[in-house]
């Protein structure tokens, strides 16, 4: 991780010091975290019991990564001259402003800086933010819809995207997003507090708290852009005959990582540390309607090759985030009608990020959505969701409709967030992968479509037999020992079985070992290769025989 960062900067190290320099931002990268006052053994000092309870769930390890920048090195680069922005303790740096090259040289000599990069350098009011591409409907629709033409929950004006995946029926079953935490990383939540559409949030105190990384002097997020506002009603909507969101009842974090009025390269910076304090406080979900390709400043613009899933910084950071035991959703991107660049936008391309698609009401894909494959061959979007002719929040106390991928994330956020209510035990990996297999795409996943628009009552019902089957201890095989250390002894106990396949992939889907052979009854397969080098954590082995399949949850001490 630290090497591929590293490797990132080493090539603007030079532009950064040789640029005329004029009022600028920088991201100064530190060496380590050698002599911090934090130490993981005291992780209730720097992280949530929130935080510490979903690591403990997914057998996550708090490590070194997760320790704060250290603050003497912070105190160093202040005292060279420099304004601390946002320090990003997963990258282990820190943004800052200064306009003065003497500040950026004492900052260069300090013995714990490895470098400094240059953030922009230049304003183009001709490009525009990732949601500026989107369409809204400001004509106001009729205050209220008729409720015998929805469902007994009267949705109002968002029936229908929530209906498209099927989440009425999951509703019904009592999961509304009770319990479950999400963060929302956007540009600003203006009027939430005092759109009647959350009047609900704030009443039962669902709105947890708010932080500002754009202007960190002010700390006012409900200053600032409609988008975030809109993003929000997807999920968070709760008046009956207007409209009703996803998770109604889930718990909101509102977090501004994104400057509306420009496009720079440190709006990437932010969004980790926005997912970082996501993190800390223990959110379960980050939605975030943003995405990364081109920037004010050009030398700083991605190309298709840097959609690999390891290059962007804001990608890093998001895996590193789902690493960590979150869901992360993020918009595909609006450039599918792009001809130059169609492709999705960072963060998106993460190996780990659930990349969403936008679907029109009539459940076709929508012309504007974003398209595949990363750059190394994977499949995204990964699933679809309403994107067009979406219901959101109008700014006086209403509710309009917009086009865009940042509303089929949030919405298909929001259900993912009842779903995970409905089964607490199940990582974000599994329940992806439920949302995956009952997708009306699943059988030919493609690059356009993904794996469909997910069923959500669908994926309901096989995480149910999924967790009936681990009760009853019905399987095709017996794995043991669990927990492991260097080896795994595989018994088939399926009295049919002719043939078997078995995939070890660890918390987030990364393949670790795959196997296919001639088994039969009371055959015992022995796995050792790489095990004894796997971090601690969960793993999961997929079993196949026949046409039956099973999933194993191991557990690596």
């Amino acid at each position: 991780m630290k090497k591929l960062f590293t490797s990132i900067l080493f090539v603007l190290l030079f532009i950064s010091l040789s640029a005329q320099i004029a009022p600028n931002k920088y991201y100064v990268q530190f060496t380590d975290k050698n002599n911090s006052p934090y130490s993981i053994d005291n992780p209730e000092e720097f992280l949530t019991q929130r935080s510490l309870d979903r690591r403990a769930k997914y057998s996550i390890d708090v490590v070194e990564q997760d320790l704060p920048v250290n603050p003497q090195y912070l105190q160093g680069v202040a005292s060279a001259g420099a304004t601390i922005l946002a320090p990003t303790k997963w990258l282990n740096g820190v943004t800052i402003y200064t306009t003065e090259q003497s500040v950026l040289d004492a900052i260069n000599a300090l013995p714990y800086v490895e470098n400094v990069a240059k953030m922009h350098d230049l304003y183009n009011p001709g490009k525009k933010s990732f949601f500026e591409n989107e369409e809204y409907d400001v004509t106001k629709p009729a205050t209220q819809k008729n409720a015998s033409l929805i469902s007994s929950y009267d949705y109002g004006f968002a029936a229908n995207q929530i209906e498209q995946l099927n989440g009425t029926l999951l509703h019904g079953q009592g999961f509304k997003g009770e319990g479950m935490v999400i963060a929302v990383l956007d540009a600003g939540y203006d009027v939430v507090k005092t759109h009647q559409l959350f009047d609900s949030l704030w009443t039962n105190n669902q709105i947890l708290g708010s932080m500002d990384f754009v202007d960190r002097d002010t700390n006012n997020v409900y200053a600032h852009h409609y988008h975030g506002r809109m993003v929000l009603s997807c999920m968070g909507a709760n008046v009956e005959g207007l409209m009703v969101g996803t998770a109604p009842k889930a718990s909101y974090w509102l977090f501004r990582s994104e400057d509306g009025a420009t496009e720079n390269v440190i709006e990437e910076y932010n969004w980790v540390s926005a997912a970082e304090y996501a993190d800390s406080v223990g959110v379960d979900i980050i939605n975030s309607s943003l995405g990364y390709i081109d920037f004010d400043n050009p030398f700083w613009d991605h190309t298709y090759e840097d959609m690999n899933g390891s290059t962007a910084v804001v990608t890093i950071g998001a895996d590193i985030a789902a690493e960590k035991g979150i869901l992360v959703v993020n918009s595909a991107g609006n450039s599918g009608g792009n001809g130059g660049f169609p492709w999705i936008g960072a963060p998106a391309d993460g190996f780990n990020v659930f990349s969403i698609g936008a679907v029109d009401p009539n459940g076709n894909r929508a012309g504007f959505s974003s398209i595949g494959p990363t750059f190394d061959g994977r499949i995204k979007p990964v699933v679809m969701a309403q994107g067009q002719g979406s219901a959101i929040a109008d700014d006086s106390q209403g509710v309009s409709f917009g086009s865009g991928t940042s509303f089929s994330s949030p919405i298909l956020a929001g259900m993912s967030a009842c779903l995970m209510q409905a089964f607490p035990d199940k990582t974000p990996y599994e329940i992806m992968e439920s949302l995956k297999d009952s997708g009306d795409n699943s059988s030919s996943p493609d690059n356009q479509y993904g794996w469909g628009i997910p069923d959500f009552m669908a994926a309901y019902s096989t995480l149910t037999i999924i967790t009936n089957e681990e009760e009853d201890h019905k399987n095709l095989v017996s794995i043991t020992p669990n927990p492991f250390t260097n080896e795994v002894k595989v018994k088939v106990v399926d009295k049919t079985a002719r043939n078997i396949e078995l995939n070890l992939v660890d918390i987030n889907g990364r393949q670790v070992f795959s196997l296919k052979r001639e088994a039969f009854y009371n055959t015992v397969i022995n796995i050792s290769d790489g095990l004894s080098k796997l971090p601690s954590g969960i793993y999961f082995m997929k079993v196949r025989i026949g046409d039956f399949q099973e999933i194993e949850k191991l557990i690596k001490p």
